[in-house]
């Protein structure tokens, strides 16, 4: 155990000495209230430290003792449903002991140390483990089955195994390593936070992650194992697109960073989700979900430690096989976290002074994410998928962070803020916004959507386009000036963007949409475009194809129950050719 002794205090910054038998990144304790910190930086005997608590009240001279172990979290049963802190501290168990407001010092351990988890092997003495091999299962709730997993870099031969009900501490299995050496296996098992879990192979992903949003489906779609980014002014819905990711998203387990945000925003989530059923399993959307709540309100530098602590509890979850969804809100508070650090530090400041490092660090994060094929024999696949809400300074997107985060991410969900002004939401620019996932998930839509999905996708980016085209000429000589044809490209945009790509996060039926009732609605619109194009060239009044009573009925498609919108999409497009058959005979009496 080192010792040392506080030589300078500057905010969440604490300079010790007599810290030179200290490592990089050990957890440190600071002070007579035994404040958490982390050392960032060594200078021989001089240790910067990153306090994650408040740090009033500290002075020179006192004492900050080492622990000799990195900044870890505990992985186990009892994982899910939980709300942390940045650092895992488990905020309800916390509230219990000390109230509302949180107290330094004080230390809770991140999994219940008295509940009793009944673990079932699927092992057997003898049988020969290496690390990532499954020994056994412990229902965790009615979602989640818990597969508990030989420590990466551990091998032998199980000695003894048992069923029952145990603690997260207590040994299930005793495993004869290959130098001879017993160790026993628990239920929970630590790992560094800034150390990536490693994997067997990393793979393209091939799949989507289908999140009921048209946006993100149709247009845009992000991959399982991918990565995305939404920046946005303050305003633009940044936070609501990520609770429709957390909520409706395919994903077997969703862990949600509030770093930095707002925290009525971490509130709606905590209220919501318990109420909100999933509609994969019917059960509660909160018991598959893992928050990380480091508000606004809390301590600055343990927003940079939350990032980690989230995406290593997703690769440990991704670990067993399963499909996980980080969603960070926002990364440019943890950015800034990093900046105000390195100010402190006395480092060279980069643009708009974020450290220079930015890039790599923001790399390190997303880079975490993909399609793995996990350590041991069953070789399973596990997937992380990462999407981080930026949130640039006025909505200039030109900023350092958003920028970095473009260069590393392949899924760009750019919102506007005039979007939202006008009450198109999500507020997703659907020109400037793209996905280079496509190509990669076009044979998937085609095998379990329709073949015609790209297809149809296409035609309606190329009517959005010509709409942006024609919007130029408008405002210069007025609509009327616009041939017939051109006329109905603006009907046929209008009605995409109004009656497909607007969509309802608080409605009963519209908050979530399928694939297949995706595909069947842009078919719909555009069915209306091909045949108003057709009744045009047959002498039809745009005007008229523009007021007909269907319009009413598909602008309202999207509301129509799941299990009822096959029967209804029919009856509209038969009611569409008998108005157009009607607006055609009268152009022709005419």
């Amino acid at each position: 155990m080192v010792e040392g002794k506080i030589l300078k205090i500057s905010g969440p910054l604490v300079v010790a000495e007599g810290m030179r038998s200290a490592n990089m990144f050990d957890v440190v304790r600071v002070g007579d209230y035994g404040l958490i910190g982390e050392i960032i930086e060594m200078h021989g005997d001089r240790a910067s430290i990153q306090v994650y608590e408040e740090t009033a009240g500290l002075g020179r001279g006192d004492k900050v003792v080492s622990t000799g172990a990195p900044l870890s979290v505990e992985l186990g049963p009892g994982l899910v449903t939980q709300i942390y802190d940045g650092i895992q501290r488990p905020l309800e168990t916390m509230f219990k002991k000390v109230g509302p407001n949180l107290v330094r010092g004080v230390e809770e351990p991140a999994l219940d140390r008295d509940a009793k988890w009944h673990f079932v092997p699927c092992v057997k003495s003898g049988d020969r483990v290496t690390g990532g091999d499954i020994i056994g299962t412990v229902q965790e709730n009615e979602v989640v089955l818990h597969k508990i997993l030989v420590p990466p870099r551990r091998s032998g031969v199980i000695e003894s195994i048992s069923e029952g009900d145990f603690t997260v501490t207590e040994k299930v299995a005793s495993v004869k390593a290959d130098d001879g050496v017993s160790f026993t296996l628990e239920l929970m098992q630590k790992w560094p936070v800034r150390v990536p879990r490693p994997y067997a192979e990393k793979l393209p992903p091939n799949e989507p992650l289908v999140t009921g949003q048209r946006n993100f489906d149709s247009m845009f779609p992000i991959a399982k194992g991918g990565t995305a980014c939404i920046p946005g002014p303050f305003g633009s819905g940044k936070t609501v697109c990520q609770h429709q990711l957390a909520k409706w998203s395919d994903a077997d387990i969703v862990i949600y960073v509030g770093c930095g945000e707002r925290g009525n925003e971490m509130t709606d989530v905590l209220r919501e989700f318990p109420e909100l059923k999933d509609p994969r399993s019917g059960q509660s959307l909160m018991k598959r979900t893992v928050l990380i709540a480091n508000t606004s309100d809390m301590p600055v530098a343990a927003r940079e430690a939350s990032i980690y602590t989230g995406i290593t509890i997703a690769e440990y979850f991704r670990d067993m096989g399963y499909s996980v969804a980080v969603i960070a809100d926002s990364t440019s508070r943890w950015a800034e976290a990093l900046r105000e650090m390195s100010g402190r530090l006395e480092e060279m400041p980069g643009e708009e002074g974020y450290p220079a490092y930015l890039t790599s660090r923001l790399a390190q994060f997303y880079e975490r994410a993909g399609m793995v094929r996990c350590l041991g024999a069953d070789g399973r696949v596990g997937a992380l998928s990462a999407v981080g809400a930026v949130s640039p300074q006025g909505g200039d997107l030109s900023e350092p962070v958003t920028q970095a985060t473009l260069r590393i991410v392949k899924v760009f969900w750019g919102l506007e803020a005039a979007l939202a002004y006008r009450r198109h939401f999500p507020a997703i620019n659907w020109l400037n916004s793209y996905s280079l996932y496509k190509d990669r998930l076009n044979d998937w839509f085609s095998e379990h959507v329709n073949k015609n999905w790209r297809a149809q996708i296409d035609e309606a980016m190329r009517i959005l386009q010509l709409e942006a085209e024609l919007d130029e000429v408008v405002k210069l000589v007025g609509v009327d000036a616009l041939s017939p044809d051109d006329r109905m490209i603006l009907e046929a945009a209008r009605s995409i963007r109004e009656d497909f790509l607007q969509q309802d996060s608080f409605g009963d039926i519209d908050c979530y949409c399928p694939l297949e009732k995706q595909y069947d609605l842009m078919k719909l619109i555009l069915s209306f475009y091909e045949k108003s194009k057709a009744a045009i060239a047959r002498g039809a009044d745009v005007d008229k194809i523009a007021d007909l009573p269907v319009r009413e009925k598909i602008g309202r498609a999207k509301t129509v129950p799941h299990d009822q919108y096959k029967a209804a999409f029919a009856e509209y497009e038969a009611e569409l050719d008998a108005e157009l058959e009607q607006v055609i005979k009268e152009a022709a009496e005419q």
